[in-house]
């Protein structure tokens, strides 16, 4: 293996941030070099800047790093995370971008772009060919650019999607998520607000559910993207679980399929082969349970090292033609786990700016 690529993090102090840490602090492809924040976090060490939530501890080689401002000045990578708000990721990542290196993003802001893939790299490695048209109309210098990943919830979804339109062609699907309270960030939602109740509202969350699903689902033809023509409605929830968000799917195919065709065809799908075998890859994309009542995030939430979605309760549909139950890690796989996926691919193929040799295999 030659030299690790060299690669930042944009808001490393935050609930996102920290995932990415606790992904790459010891990453074989990926040295951690730049931990970066806002202005009021920028100087300080990391342990004093960031309130570290979760399992664990600050890893040891990172407590005293200094922070640096999310500015590209400030930034010494070619490749940088961002687990930026969206209220700010916009100009920023931007930013980045214009300033020559690539940003993998997990904010809103740019993946319903045209020039911008919205990658699951085991559903869609197909839309990174868009990167070039980006670069050329957005006037990027070098390997400067945007890859985003999906919410957090339509990523769950589109994985037992993906196989399932592949072999039977869905036509209609009905999307009901209950969204784990770390979705909101930290503190996010109040705790008088979320416990013993459930909230059927998150901001902006339907809208994303119904639109990104159908860019990925979709194909990628002569430069352009083509969505998947699926009639889809979502109903999001926010309930009161830590980690892992639960999507009930019904889906209408063009194709008859049966309940057991569908789990057969689940339990055999690998995702597409340039996604197989990256170092933070699961060694089953989609894992299906027969059990009667799963999956659940309690105990089903760290799979595949929180990477693979747990699909259970596939049954016979009586107004469409079947239905399930999917749940995935919020914040790895739906989040921090999703850009760490995307840049592995990137190196695989030789995309990412330092892997331009091909010794990611």
């Amino acid at each position: 293996m030659t030299k690790r690529i060299r690669v930042g993090i944009l808001g490393a102090t935050g609930a996102v941030g920290q995932s990415f840490i606790r992904l790459l602090h010891d990453h074989p492809w990926f040295e951690l070099a730049d931990l970066a924040a806002s202005e009021r976090s920028a100087g300080k060490r990391y342990a004093d800047a960031a309130r570290w939530i979760g399992g664990g501890a600050v890893p040891e080689s990172l407590r005293d790093v200094r922070v640096v401002a999310a500015e590209p000045g400030a930034v010494q990578a070619d490749v940088v995370f961002s687990a930026l708000d969206s209220g700010v990721a916009g100009e920023i990542e931007m930013a980045f971008a214009r300033a020559g290196k690539l940003v993998l993003s997990n904010a809103r802001n740019y993946r319903m772009e045209p020039d911008v893939p919205l990658v699951i790299p085991e559903v869609n490695p197909g839309h990174l060919g868009v990167l070039e048209r980006q670069r050329a109309a957005r006037g990027f210098p070098g390997t400067g650019g945007i890859v985003t990943n999906a919410n957090c919830s339509t990523i769950v979804a589109v994985l037992a999607l993906a196989p399932l339109h592949q072999r039977f062609g869905i036509e209609k699907m009905f999307v009901a998520t209950m969204q784990a309270v770390s979705g909101a960030g930290y503190p996010g939602v109040p705790s008088l607000d979320i416990l013993g109740n459930v909230i059927p509202h998150i901001s902006g969350e339907e809208e994303k559910v119904e639109t990104e699903s159908l860019k990925m689902l979709g194909g990628y033809r002569d430069g352009a993207f083509v969505p998947a023509s699926i009639a889809v409605t979502a109903h999001c929830n926010r309930v009161p679980v830590e980690n892992g968000h639960t999507v009930c799917l019904s889906l209408g195919f063009r194709v008859r399929a049966t309940p057991e065709q569908v789990a057969e065809t689940l339990r055999a799908w690998e995702g597409d082969a340039l996604a197989r075998g990256l170092p933070t890859s699961p060694a089953r994309p989609v894992i299906v349970t027969d059990e009667p009542d799963r999956p659940q995030p309690r105990r089903d939430v760290d799979a595949g090292r929180g990477m693979s979605v747990v699909v259970g309760r596939v049954r016979r549909d009586p107004l469409l033609d079947v239905k399930l139950v999917a749940m995935g890690h919020n914040t790895v796989r739906g989040a921090a786990g999703a850009s760490v996926l995307n840049a592995e691919l990137l190196a695989r193929m030789g995309r990412l700016p330092g892997s331009e040799g091909g010794a990611f295999p």
